[in-house]
């Protein structure tokens, strides 16, 4: 066969292959980018996810690599939008409000959820009593959410300034936490064991758990013994939550504390000066180092690179003090 023969079959074959392959990329984009085509893919997908557990491992993620629960709320109001016609029946309205409430509620909207509950329940007898008692778990999961401080969004044109009373905020948010634990314990009487409102109210105790102690960072240089304050309340929020998601962020906020203080001390306390303390640095350093090398030794995780990098910059910084009076970490 001649070099021609040849080359015009290949230019063929890659003709033939680009045909077969536009199809697929076509239907792909479109899976992506297009609204659910019917509404049972769409709730065999979120229901597919409601039984996990969002406290111990990240919510999951559809074809997409979105948040499959932001996401089903997305594709369920689209559906109602384009398929108006279809649904104007209301035949599936129930199910679109259930659907919609499990969305909502490992979204924080806990009370839009329990509406959804109830307007589910009202709609359909078979659906009544599960929706019901959805309801009631959301309704008193917002309550209680509802108790305490909540962090301002920085990003806002004016924003509160904390408040001074120390006692006064722990107070409430211990309020919230004793209210989301007697929900946990009701749980165990009113759903099932493994009932999915057990990762969502956990979840909610380390949000509490997690504001108080950002509280006292947030004060540290303005209350008496701010610093020390700080480190207790961020060790207490490891240690209460070390089978969270979220325990190697935790630690990697407990790691910069003793950074940013050891930072302090050094401006303070300068190593040249006759009062500097080398084993009280060498504390600080040992003690940010390791929860950095520990974070940064586990595969895997967005953390790690993370708090390689902040190890790397931290141990630059060590540079700075006098090496015959401080011992550089390995």
């Amino acid at each position: 066969m001649s070099r021609r023969a040849v080359a015009a079959l290949l230019v063929l074959a890659f003709a033939i292959l680009a045909t077969a392959c536009a199809p697929y990329t076509a239907r792909r984009q479109a899976a992506i980018y297009d609204p659910a085509e019917s509404l049972t893919e769409v709730v065999a997908v979120l229901r597919r996810h409601i039984p996990d557990d969002t406290y111990r491992f990240p919510p999951g993620r559809d074809f997409t690599g979105r948040n499959v629960y932001r996401a089903t709320l997305l594709r369920l109001e689209n559906i109602e939008r384009i398929h108006a016609d279809e649904l104007r029946s209301g035949y599936m309205d129930a199910v679109i409000d259930f659907s919609k409430a499990r969305s909502l509620e490992r979204l924080r909207g806990y009370d839009l959820a329990a509406a959804h509950y109830r307007e589910a329940a009202r709609k359909d007898q078979e659906l009544r009593e599960e929706a019901l008692a959805s309801a009631a778990v959301c309704e008193a999961i917002h309550a209680a959410v509802q108790i305490g401080l909540e962090l301002p969004d920085p990003t806002l044109k004016t924003v509160e300034p904390l408040p001074m009373d120390v006692d006064g905020v722990t107070a409430e948010l211990d309020t919230r936490v004793g209210d989301l634990v007697a929900i946990l314990s009701s749980l165990g009487t009113s759903h099932r064991e493994d009932s999915h409102y057990r990762a969502v109210v956990r979840e909610e105790i380390e949000r509490a758990d997690t504001i108080r102690a950002r509280y006292f960072l947030a004060l540290r240089p303005v209350i008496e013994d701010g610093s020390i304050r700080a480190v207790s309340e961020m060790q207490r929020l490891l240690s209460r939550h070390g089978a969270s998601q979220n325990r190697r962020r935790h630690m990697l906020e407990l790691a910069d504390l003793y950074a940013a203080i050891s930072r302090e001390y050094i401006e303070a306390v300068p190593p040249e000066g006759l009062h500097f303390d080398p084993p009280k640095f060498q504390e600080l350093v040992d003690a940010a180092a390791e929860l950095y090398r520990s974070v940064a030794a586990e595969d895997g995780t967005p953390e790690k690179l993370e708090a390689a990098r902040r190890l790397e910059a931290f141990l630059a910084f060590t540079l700075r003090v006098d090496r015959d009076r401080f011992a550089q970490p390995q």
